[in-house]
């Protein structure tokens, strides 16, 4: 009977599987926020060229929105970014797939989904404290 070498062993596969997963979602959100980062500066150059006064001017507020809006996108997708990174240092230690609550494995499944999550599903669900 022939043994795996440990690049060949399940755990290796799944290290593999999870370290795609991650450099995928990776590339996604790069693209993200570089065209989210183009329509800013769109936004933000368009309205360099005009004088808007936000209050009188019935488009300097849906202006305004749209800066809000698209900015707030850019932040989640560096935030997503910064999760990614994470994960992938998780994946490093071989802490990846691990709930950061109980410890428990996070599912497959879930992982796909959410390449990552930090808590299994159970975790996740529970509801949050608040601080007093």
């Amino acid at each position: 009977m022939s043994q795996l070498s440990p690049e060949e062993s399940p755990l290796s596969a799944e290290r593999q599987a999870a370290r795609e997963r991650l450099a995928a979602d990776r590339t996604g959100t790069r693209e993200l926020i570089a065209a989210l980062s183009r329509e800013y500066e769109g936004i933000v150059e368009a309205n360099a060229l005009v004088a808007v006064d936000d209050e009188h001017d019935p488009e300097g507020s849906s202006t305004a929105f749209e800066r809000a809006h698209v900015a707030a996108l850019l932040a989640q997708a560096r935030d997503h970014m910064a999760d990614l990174d994470r994960a992938l240092e998780r994946l490093e230690r071989g802490a990846y797939g691990r709930c950061e609550k109980c410890g428990e494995p996070i599912p497959a499944e879930r992982l796909e989904a959410r390449p990552a999550a930090t808590t299994c599903v159970r975790c996740a669900a529970a509801p949050r404290r608040r601080r007093p």
